[in-house]
């Protein structure tokens, strides 16, 4: 099973954006800084627009920047736009134990799920990009 990292990626690319706040980036100056291909950065910067964290210009001139402050962008809301589903999925085992089994396992899930989103808000883009050495202006 392959581990997604458009979260990861996602965060990792917008304390880029804080760091430099009032510049316009493109995809392949963030991309190049990564070290990844600027498709994927630009599959992820789409979803971060899509939710209002970014904003965009296109053209000769153009790039990505924040869309507020990187105080006000929490770990959660770059969550939110980027894997906002379900964490952990019970599976559709069958047989009688596995109902069982499931159900409180779906509970444990809810409250580890619960537990990640509440961290995640605790922590603004801001208090990420000043841990990694990384200066957020604004």
């Amino acid at each position: 099973m392959a581990a997604n990292t458009r979260f990861a990626t996602g965060v990792h690319a917008m304390v880029l954006l804080a760091a430099e706040p009032d510049g316009l980036q493109t995809s392949e100056d963030v991309a190049g800084k990564l070290n990844i291909n600027p498709v994927v950065i630009r599959r992820v910067f789409s979803l971060l627009h899509q939710a209002g964290l970014l904003e965009s210009q296109k053209g000769p001139h153009g790039g990505s920047k924040l869309a507020r402050s990187a105080k006000a962008i929490s770990l959660a809301d770059i969550y939110k736009a980027l894997d906002g589903g379900d964490l952990f999925h019970t599976g559709a085992l069958g047989g009688a134990q596995t109902s069982k089994v499931g159900g409180a396992l779906k509970k444990v899930f809810e409250s580890a799920e619960s537990a990640l989103r509440e961290e995640l808000n605790k922590t603004s883009l801001n208090e990420l990009a000043k841990k990694a050495g990384k200066k957020a202006k604004k």
